[in-house]
């Protein structure tokens, strides 16, 4: 867009000059993911109403949400344009916002300048970000967000692994094969499933949640003493290990235990796995692989038939035997976990995902300006840009 040049004549002899500037909008761009690992959507027709509302333009491939039964006219009624090129939207879009870092060919269509959001593991892609920041294009990776109370909304740690905890518990007891809640009835008592939820961070505390909305008895441990009021208030009892340290970094992560600390741990979890029905897994360390918390000789005092659902499988998971994406089966006990668990819940992963996009690219946006404002002296803008 240029601007509009017009001539007002005053009289005979006279004339002045007349411009009307319109502002160029900035461009929020999005592709396809890779569908056979990735269901989730970075941009709703909800939020592209937002996007628009905000000063933005909206393009986006076609068919984009498609697998969601979301049809393109869905987009097109707030206001998205949709292009059968994916090359043009990712040479177009000033932010490019997806879930995984795009392919090296799709890359190579990004120009100097531009802005990629998502969720990207800087550690795994190392080299691929280190070439994009060395053409100036600024890489934002969410999950490195400050755990402060300004993120909140942005925080996609966050809103996923609420989503992760809910569907692990609703998982898990599909494969078990007894009722959950305590029924009393005229030819006896069924006596409620015991639960043990390992890790009491975001999932953990939604797997707690659900499954004693769900009539079980749970019990939680986590490094962080912090999580015990948080658990209690759940309705679940919390494991302490004797002598407990906490073990939570400034930024409200889990840290690594100490080897004295492993070992009680695990003469605590031993005695209680004796009578657990259903183990949830959610302990992870960013950026590192998973701690192996649940070991074979553990297992082996479990009761045959439990189940063990594990969230951390993706990252090696948290017992000796996760497989992710497969059904384990060890004395007696069924070992499973997804390596990406939300492509059971895409709609609903893809609704909050969304918004903390949104939130993101709104704090990083000088609207009155038209342009993206780097503030490093933003802790949020400087924790996620990697370098």
């Amino acid at each position: 867009m240029g601007d509009n040049i017009s001539y007002c004549y005053i009289g005979s002899l006279s004339y002045c000059l007349i411009v009307n500037s319109e502002k160029k909008l900035m461009i929020i761009g999005s592709i396809c993911e890779d569908k056979a690992t990735e269901k989730r959507i970075s941009v709703t027709p909800d939020n592209v109403k937002k996007f628009i509302s905000n000063g933005f333009k909206v393009y986006l491939e076609k068919n984009y949400g498609n697998h969601l039964d979301i049809d393109d006219e869905k987009f097109s009624e707030n206001g998205a344009e949709f292009f059968d090129d994916k090359g043009e939207i990712i040479k177009n879009s000033d932010i490019l916002l997806q879930l995984n870092l795009p392919n090296e060919k799709d890359l190579k269509n990004l120009s100097p300048n531009k802005n990629l959001i998502g969720v990207f593991d800087p550690t795994k892609n190392k080299d691929q970000i280190l070439k994009l920041s060395e053409k100036n294009i600024n890489v934002f990776s969410l999950e490195l967000l400050p755990r402060i109370t300004r993120a909140q909304s942005m925080d996609i740690l966050s809103s996923q692994a609420n989503l992760a905890g809910y569907k692990a518990v609703v998982d898990a007891f599909a494969f078990f094969n007894k009722a959950i809640p305590m029924m009393m009835t005229a030819a006896g008592t069924i006596p409620a499933a015991k639960v043990l939820v390992v890790g009491a961070g975001v999932a953990g505390l939604q797997a707690i949640a659900t499954a004693k909305r769900m009539g079980a008895i749970v019990f939680a441990t986590d490094v962080r003493m912090a999580s015990k009021e948080q658990v209690e208030s759940l309705g679940g009892k919390f494991l302490i290990v004797e002598g407990s340290e906490n073990l939570e970094t400034s930024g409200g992560y889990a840290k690594e235990a100490s080897a004295e600390f492993k070992k009680k741990q695990e003469d605590l979890l031993t005695e209680t796995l004796k009578k657990i029905d259903i183990v949830i897994c959610t302990a992870l360390i960013p950026g590192k692989k998973a701690p192996v918390i649940i070991k074979g000789d553990m297992i082996k005092v479990m009761p045959k038939g439990s189940v063990i659902y594990d969230l951390a499988a993706s990252q090696g998971g948290n017992t000796e035997f996760t497989k992710a994406d497969e059904i384990v089966e060890t004395n007696g006990v069924k070992i499973l976990g997804d390596s990406n668990l939300l492509n059971k819940l895409p709609i609903s992963a893809s609704n909050l995902y969304s918004k903390n996009l949104l939130n993101f690219v709104i704090n990083l946006y000088d609207k009155k300006n038209s342009k993206i404002n780097i503030n490093l002296e933003d802790e949020i803008i400087k924790k996620t840009l990697v370098k």
